[in-house]
């Protein structure tokens, strides 16, 4: 994926007056995120009081809407690359239609998002008369974890703020 593509595109729609105000902070959720992985981009711009909203202090319940939310407009957002012919690809809006995800607070200190609906030929690969997970089912529960990870606000003693899981019915995927 090309990032400075994808920065412009995410400044594009957050700067944009039609840009809804919980799509707008979404936006702004994953750019922070890109910018801080992207090596040689400046900084957004935002910080102190956005970020002490979702900090260690608070609730559960606001980072679990916040990282539904993030999944929401991951499936809805169609990012374009700046290179003709080449395509973007993202894990969580490509995934095949019918696929759903649940974000919920496990208690005060665990958010657990549960990926349902997903096809058996595509989730799933016969191992030798074992059904296992498939290569793309854990790429997509990968990068579900990624985006509950940005959350997860370490403080000053390296603990984090609340534990994460992604799985399907009946199975963890990432822990």
């Amino acid at each position: 994926m090309n990032s400075l593509a994808t920065i412009g595109r995410l400044r594009s729609l957050i700067e944009h007056p039609r840009t809804g105000a919980e799509e707008r902070d979404a936006a702004q959720r994953m750019l922070d995120r890109l910018l801080a992985k992207t090596p040689g981009t400046a900084g957004s711009g935002r910080s102190g009081a956005r970020r002490a909203g979702l900090g260690r202090h608070v609730r559960i319940d606001p980072i679990v809407d916040a990282i539904r939310t993030d999944i929401t407009l991951s499936r809805t957002v169609r990012l374009v690359s700046a290179v003709p012919g080449v395509a973007v690809r993202d894990l969580i809006r490509d995934a095949p239609d019918g696929v759903t995800f649940d974000v919920a607070a496990d208690g005060e200190c665990a958010i657990v998002v549960t990926i349902e609906g997903v096809p058996p030929s595509w989730g799933w690969v016969d191992d030798g008369g074992v059904e296992s997970v498939s290569p793309e089912l854990q790429a997509l529960a990968d990068r579900l974890a990624d985006v509950v990870k940005g959350y997860n606000d370490r403080g000053p003693d390296g603990t984090p703020r609340f534990f994460g899981r992604v799985r399907i019915p009946g199975h963890t995927l990432v822990w």
